[in-house]
């Protein structure tokens, strides 16, 4: 088939959740967007860094609730994508969208107030080795509501919770495995019930099994939480267990667009070597 998967314009109603509420969890029957409006948007968006040309007029809509993941080579510019969509970084030239706002040309008090709508789950965790797990967890939300310690030790261990780590907060990160890591940076991310989890690498240094976990964390963060998710791995299994979509960035642009069946079924060589794993004649000529 043809490898141009149509890129999905148009969004679908989903759940908010009013953070004003104890720990964000009570679900509220308000559409936070029109159904034809994309909750993410990126507009020909092409940023360099010194000589290095890492976006070239990069276009893609996702819709809300809906799991989106992006592939490509490494350098490709996949985490450029997800630091543009949470304005982490500026685009050179086109536009960012949330929810039909224009946000790349807002000033950083406004991006501040956009951001807590997002939770990030970094490559690494990033967790803070000097805070124990439950105070990783706690962080964002001390830091950005005026709940008492009660209240916030109460959401903490319903993140912990729905990551299956409850009742390990007073360890620290140096004495927790790689998995629980990762978890823990995952109950963080969804600390302030966020409308979109951004997950960069989110199985990067695990064994399989252990990825089996995180994959299922996504799928399960999506179900109870109506989230939406973008994905940014190279980790194809998990590619395929958790996409909606699969998106392919290739030299500053997307090439790809459509759904798993639609990628297994790509005949354009630059998707089959990279979803199979096979190097190029160019890849290994200097060997």
């Amino acid at each position: 088939m043809p490898c141009r998967g149509s890129i999905w314009l148009f969004g679908d109603s989903s759940r908010s959740f009013d953070k004003r509420t104890y720990g964000g969890q009570v679900p509220l029957t308000v559409e936070h967007q029109s159904n034809n409006v994309p909750i993410i948007e990126l507009r020909a968006v092409s940023k360099h860094f010194g000589q290095l040309e890492v976006l070239r007029g990069a276009s893609l809509a996702l819709r809300a609730g809906e799991t989106a993941v992006i592939i490509g080579e490494s350098g490709a510019g996949k985490s450029v994508v997800l630091k543009h969509i949470v304005g982490l970084l500026r685009p050179d030239s086109g536009e960012v969208h949330y929810e039909g706002r224009r946000i790349d040309n807002q000033p950083e008090s406004d991006l501040a107030v956009i951001r807590s709508d997002f939770g990030f789950l970094f490559q690494m965790g990033a967790l803070f080795d000097s805070l124990t797990a439950g105070e990783n967890v706690g962080f964002p939300i001390a830091e950005q509501t005026r709940l008492s310690k009660t209240q916030r030790d109460r959401i903490v261990a319903e993140k912990m919770r729905m990551v299956g780590l409850d009742g390990i907060q007073s360890k620290k990160p140096g004495e927790l495995s790689g998995g629980q890591r990762k978890r823990v940076a995952l109950a963080r991310a969804i600390a302030l019930s966020p409308k979109v989890v951004l997950y960069d690498e989110p199985t990067t240094g695990l064994d399989p099994v252990r990825a089996d976990v995180i994959n299922h964390l996504i799928i399960k963060l999506k179900r109870e939480l109506g989230v939406t998710s973008v994905v940014v791995t190279h980790d194809m299994a998990s590619a395929f267990k958790v996409a909606d979509r699969i998106i392919m960035l290739w030299e500053g642009r997307f090439i790809f667009d459509g759904t798993p069946d639609d990628i297994r079924d790509c005949s354009d060589d630059r998707v089959r070597r990279f979803i199979e794993g096979r190097a190029s004649e160019e890849d290994l000529k200097n060997l």
